[in-house]
């Protein structure tokens, strides 16, 4: 099945809102295994969403039309998709009633244009709307199914991944089992890992290998169909096997288990608690540690010091290190791990300096990040890692080396006292 998105709305032309339901849409495809090959935006007018239709039908199997299904004239696209299919609207009484029902509860009126919101392509699958008004449809016809999505992410994700997908899974025959894994690196650039497994990625049927950079991470789906899932399964197990052969020194987890969540889990598991000190990321470790659910079992806090008063004054950072080696240095780097961790009585302490930019600092080049870690048995070392990209991008990467570098030091033991320049 190939699929193409039709986001709707003039609201996304105009650059006012961005598209990031097509990206979750995309993505949530391919773990079914089904291929998304075009991405189309347009505004609200019906003619133009009737060309894009009509365009879309000729080349995908799985047309997804996301917005357009509220209360207002400009929301047009069941009209429009209506229009096209030559067929006639209905109201579906339960999403009907649900409308009625939060206006009752809520003591406000309800116009009439609000029923608007109930209606549905006749003869449609519907998916009730459990977090909005608007019900989402599916309709089959001439061998290209139309889905209609409401676009408020709230709304559209939890109806796919609980109701559509399910149901689309269920319509596959027994001949198209799709089995797929992620295989996630650090500390190897795309490039580098494209190289390594050129060959492997040359002769690629099935399974198929899709490489993705992100935010300095690289990632590997291996995707196979098979008549039998558990032919599947294992044709991308051994494939799994075969790259960790060649690269598996870089990977560091598997599917959804990205840094953020193998950090936390492997503290928790442990019973090791951590405390930041952060110059350079001015706290963006700890908002990450503690944006998973119960990070107050091992996140013992967090301190952020900017300057160098701040560094002496609350962390206690040796003034005469600080004008002997300055900010951005190893020592200081160290120092502050050291007493983070002693003023959280953690079993961990992790800290970031360096210079974000634009420019250099002091004859010290942009991009210089210093990652100190300290641990309670009294060991304490720091690394430099030098980073390219904008200020935020600098910080995100900072981060996440100094994560994968404790995931070296607790599930590895193999310290941090890495070089990982990149």
């Amino acid at each position: 099945m190939n699929a193409e998105i039709i986001a709707v709305g003039s609201e996304l032309l105009l650059g006012q809102i961005a598209n990031t339901n097509a990206q979750f849409i995309s993505a949530r495809l391919a773990e079914s295994g089904i291929n998304v090959y075009y991405h189309n935006v347009v505004g609200d007018n019906e003619e133009r969403l009737l060309q894009t239709i009509s365009t879309a039908e000729k080349r995908s199997d799985l047309i997804i039309i996301t917005g357009g299904l509220g209360p207002t004239k400009d929301d047009l696209t069941k009209e429009t998709a209506a229009r096209h299919l030559s067929c006639s609207l209905s109201y579906d009484m339960e999403s009907l009633k649900a409308i009625e029902q939060y206006f009752l509860q809520t003591g406000t009126e309800m116009t009439e244009n609000n029923k608007k919101q109930a209606l549905v392509l006749e003869d449609s699958t519907v998916f009730f709307n459990f977090h909005g008004m608007a019900p989402g449809m599916l309709k089959s016809a001439e061998g290209t199914t139309y889905l209609l999505l409401p676009s408020p992410p709230r709304e559209m994700k939890p109806m796919l991944v609980n109701q559509v997908l399910p149901y689309i899974n269920d319509q596959k025959t027994e001949n198209n089992s799709i089995h797929s894994r992620v295989m996630r690196f650090f500390g190897i650039g795309e490039a580098d890992l494209e190289s390594r497994i050129e060959d492997i990625l040359s002769e690629q049927t099935n399974p198929t290998i899709a490489p993705l950079a992100e935010d300095g991470e690289v990632t590997l789906r291996i995707t196979a169909g098979s008549s039998d899932l558990k032919e599947a399964e294992s044709l991308v197990n051994h494939m799994v096997t075969v790259i960790e052969d060649r690269v598996g020194q870089y990977c560091y987890g598997y599917d959804q288990n990205n840094l953020l969540q193998k950090i936390s889990l492997l503290l928790e598991q442990k019973g090791l608690s951590i405390a930041s000190a952060e110059s350079l990321t001015g706290g963006l470790f700890s908002s990450e540690i503690a944006s998973i659910p119960g990070a107050s079992h091992y996140l013992s806090g967090g301190i952020t010091v900017y300057s160098n008063k701040a560094k002496q004054a609350v962390l206690g950072v040796p003034e005469d290190l600080l004008e002997q080696y300055g900010a951005f240095s190893c020592e200081c780097a160290e120092s502050m791990a050291q007493q983070v961790r002693i003023k959280f009585d953690s079993h961990i302490g992790i800290s970031f300096t360096g210079v974000a930019g634009p420019g250099d600092y002091n004859g010290i080049p942009e991009g210089t990040v210093w990652i100190g870690v300290s641990v309670k048995e009294g060991i304490v070392s720091s690394f430099k890692v030098t980073l390219k990209g904008d200020r935020n991008f600098k910080r995100i990467r900072a981060v996440k080396h100094g994560m994968y570098a404790l995931i070296q030091l607790i599930e590895k033991n193999a310290g941090p006292l890495v070089k990982q320049d990149s």
